[in-house]
């Protein structure tokens, strides 16, 4: 088999997908990607590289469009080439977000798209103005609306979707639901998994011990769309209350999500000008390798896990999967995953108190919050599993490359065993799984 993956930062959500893909001598994988793209084994990776950047006069509701169309064009260039060099491919995997899925139709008319959905803005009811003491006005209302431009002609125009979690697939529109299959990347349960030997040598050359009390924190960004603000009120309080315990945080000082401060402040900056914490105790890694990560989470004896309603992050599940301790928000993304109390504690997002609170308890009652940890790395085993989902995509992608030629992939119900085409002579013909 063909397989085309097209990513801004490929491999991100495609790594062991086209890793096991290219692991097979019968197919060939070719990926496309920004100047930020990483090589995988056996995947031919091509890089684009847009003709410009949005000019500065366009409407700022439309930048991002224009950013993504500019980088569709330089998608496509690639595409166009691979065309004639006689690679076409049985199927398309891309993730929309950044306007590369936007031109692939014009090209390879034929050839089914396989979109990853992973999240569709909404003004209301979802990470915009979920703060309460944040009103919104006209303008963000509407500029949100607009950042749906390019997600919507994607979802229009590919042949089938996948989104991570049944609430990231909630939030698209109900029309297309039907197209979008619900399957997680993977947690790999082999590489991250409890290590009760397990120490962290700290920069200032302290070692952390698992069975010490560590209250660890992980995001990509230190910012209010995963709670950092929440977090660090909390530190506060758990500080005076607990001289004993420290607290790891993973995180560089930028913005991924939302609004950066003004006069480039970092929000680590600005709460620590807020609140009184011993910085003997509290302990900022930055962004760190992948194998101390882990070890982060082998040590933890609570791990606080806050977000707003938005896309769930890999390092929650990481966490489970590692048997921590997880303190996490009761935001709908969270609640798919954590039931209080069975595999996990929920908190008020907005509520230093309830977090500081659960810290307590997580660390006075490690004994009696053994089957929760427990529970937690079942929960990760049973559902989001990489040995479990990763079958699954493969699944999912050949049933798509299947309808190569055909006219359209109908919608279904995602308890169907398998995808329905529409013919060309407008019947349906199942697939079965």
């Amino acid at each position: 088999m063909r397989l085309l993956f097209i990513h801004q930062n490929f491999p991100a959500q495609y790594r062991s997908l086209a890793a096991t893909f290219a692991a097979d001598r019968n197919n060939t994988v070719v990926a496309i990607s920004s100047g930020t793209g990483r090589a995988v084994p056996g995947v031919k990776l091509h890089k684009y590289q847009p003709a410009r950047a949005a000019h500065p006069g366009t409407h700022h509701y439309l930048t991002r469009l224009e950013n993504g169309i500019l980088q569709g064009q330089a998608a496509a260039r690639i595409v166009q080439r691979l065309k004639r060099e006689n690679f076409v491919p049985d199927v398309i995997c891309v993730h929309p977000g950044w306007g590369e899925s936007l031109f692939l139709k014009e090209i390879l008319q034929d050839v089914p798209i396989l979109s990853y959905c992973e999240f569709y803005y909404h003004a209301f009811g979802a990470d915009a103005n979920f703060d309460p003491k944040e009103a919104p006005t006209l303008d963000s209302i509407c500029r949100t609306r607009l950042n749906n431009a390019l997600h919507l002609l994607s979802i229009q125009l590919c042949d089938w979707g996948v989104a991570p979690t049944e609430w990231q697939k909630s939030v698209f529109p109900p029309e297309y639901q039907a197209k979008i299959s619900v399957i997680h990347d993977g947690i790999d349960c082999e590489k991250v998994k409890p290590d009760p030997t397990a120490t962290l040598t700290l920069p200032n050359g302290r070692t952390l011990r698992a069975g010490d009390e560590v209250v660890t924190y992980v995001a990509r960004s230190l910012e209010p769309h995963r709670g950092f603000p929440t977090f660090m009120r909390a530190v506060a309080e758990s500080c005076r209350r607990r001289p004993n315990c420290h607290y790891v945080i993973v995180g560089k000082d930028d913005v991924s999500y939302g609004a950066k401060l003004a006069d480039g402040e970092t929000y680590r900056e600005r709460l620590l000008q807020e609140v009184t914490v011993d910085p003997r105790r509290v302990h900022f890694l930055g962004k760190i390798p992948y194998q101390t990560f882990l070890t982060v989470l082998q040590i933890s004896s609570a791990h606080v896990y806050l977000t707003v309603p938005f896309v769930l992050s890999w390092s929650m599940l990481e966490a489970m999967a590692a048997a921590c301790l997880l303190i996490g928000s009761d935001t709908p993304p969270v609640r798919e995953v954590i039931q209080d109390g069975r595999n996990g504690l929920l908190v008020d997002f907005f509520s230093p108190q309830q977090v500081a609170d659960r810290i307590d308890e997580a660390l006075d009652r490690r004994d009696d919050f053994l089957t929760l940890r427990t529970m937690a790395r079942r929960t990760v085993l049973d559902s989001y599993a990489l040995s479990h989902c990763l079958p699954e995509q493969m699944r999912l992608i050949r049933q798509v490359a299947e309808r190569k030629g055909k006219v359209a992939i109908s919608i279904r119900s995602q308890t169907e065993p398998g995808l329905r085409l529409v013919g060309q002579d407008g019947r349906r013909h199942a697939v079965e799984a």
